[in-house]
């Protein structure tokens, strides 16, 4: 594996040494991986099981448990869209089909330029603001067709983007 910047190498230390055992802070390492590579590669599986002395087959099933740990490449911007109950009734065309549309992914897909990757999710607690969506950890309220646009355009200038797994 390429090396890791150092402030990440010092982050993956720090948050092992705050525990009593390495293997509870395996979310957070795998956590803090993901938001290097922008997924968890398995170099990255591999490295996270070496520093905390599990092996790659545990972390595989914590990770594969977790929907905001992923395995496969994704979207710079991952969407996940409340799918419940509250955010439907708050809005008659679903913002999960509308965002599908807009992008013209199937649900799961990933945009061809690789911005963005949209993902239904049970619920993400945001009930009182519906309907709702998280992007990269972020919540997005009283979503309409509008807002949306307005968003993914705000999101499609930004210029960040992580380090890649080979």
């Amino acid at each position: 594996m390429a090396s890791l910047p150092e402030q990440l190498e010092d982050e993956l230390h720090a948050l092992i040494t705050a525990v009593a055992h390495p293997q509870e802070a395996a979310i957070d390492v795998m956590y803090a991986l993901q938001q290097h590579y922008g997924y968890l590669c398995d170099e990255a599986i591999q490295y996270a099981a070496t520093l905390l002395a599990m092996t790659p087959l545990e972390l595989e099933s914590l990770a594969t448990f977790y929907d905001y740990l992923y395995r496969r490449p994704v979207g710079r911007y991952v969407i996940h869209v409340c799918d419940s109950v509250i955010c439907w009734m708050f809005h008659q065309d679903s913002i999960f089909d509308y965002l599908c549309r807009t992008l013209g992914v199937p649900p799961g897909g990933t945009t061809e330029d690789g911005l963005f990757t949209v993902l239904p999710a049970a619920c993400i607690g945001n009930c009182h603001n519906a309907p709702t969506m998280l992007i990269n950890g972020r919540f997005y309220d009283r979503l309409t067709p509008d807002r949306i646009d307005a968003v993914l355009a705000e999101l499609r200038t930004a210029t960040e983007e992580p380090a890649r797994c080979k």
